[in-house]
């Protein structure tokens, strides 16, 4: 049961047997808006919306007049992460942000670049940062093991939060559509309902994971300035 409840995570995606499970990654290329020198669309306006409220909102956090075009990377993870999300609510569709071996490779990535980009660039800022303002000299050797294990955990916490909100609405759909063979007509109006809000659910969970973790790796990197 647990093998088969699982599986749909994982599963057999493959062309003349080679596995193309992890090609779905890369479908969310076709969702990106077209040049501007074609007709703009419904599409391209909503996304230059989002795009434009984003930048707006990083650059006060990223100082922008001291780093220019910095936001560009933190609205390409929201990017990448928001298609992927929503590309595993459809059927049959690898989802890849539910495993470990993406969230947990951008997070740790962008968390290493920073660490060093902070440590080579502003290591007394990254000292002090160790030190709450206020702290009695007698906790501080204690605030600095404390700071420094919640830095270390902070990609595998941003890794874990993504992943398990994506696996936890997967299940859930999963569990519930699994009980429909046995219901009657009217509970399965009721089940089907229940499906459509579970989706519309998740598609805003897609949404606001998305956000959550861009908001929270744009904080880590103004720390390190």
């Amino acid at each position: 049961m647990m093998n088969n409840l699982f599986s749909i995570f994982d599963p057999s995606t493959n062309i003349f047997n080679l596995p193309l499970n992890w090609m779905s990654t890369f479908i969310g290329l076709m969702f990106i808006p077209f040049s501007f020198w074609l007709i703009p669309n419904r599409h391209f306006f909503l996304w230059k919306f989002i795009i434009t409220k984003l930048h707006n909102e990083f650059k006060i956090l990223l100082n922008f007049e001291k780093n220019k075009g910095s936001t560009l990377i933190f609205i390409s993870l929201f990017s990448f992460i928001l298609f992927n999300n929503f590309l595993g609510l459809f059927p049959y569709i690898f989802t890849s942000t539910s495993h470990l071996t993406i969230s947990l490779t951008l997070s740790l990535s962008l968390w290493l670049t920073f660490m060093l980009f902070g440590w080579l660039n502003n290591s007394k800022h990254m000292f002090i940062h160790m030190i709450p303002q206020g702290t009695p000299s007698i906790l501080m050797p204690f605030m600095v093991l404390i700071e420094t294990i919640s830095n270390i955990i902070r990609p595998g916490t941003l890794a874990i939060r993504l992943t398990a909100n994506m696996i936890a609405g997967h299940l859930l759909l999963t569990l519930l559509s699994s009980t429909g063979n046995s219901m009657s007509n009217y509970l399965l109006l009721f089940l089907i309902i229940v499906q459509i809000l579970l989706l519309i659910l998740e598609s805003a969970v897609a949404v606001i994971q998305s956000y959550v973790i861009t908001i929270l790796s744009t904080l880590y990197s103004s720390e390190t300035n």
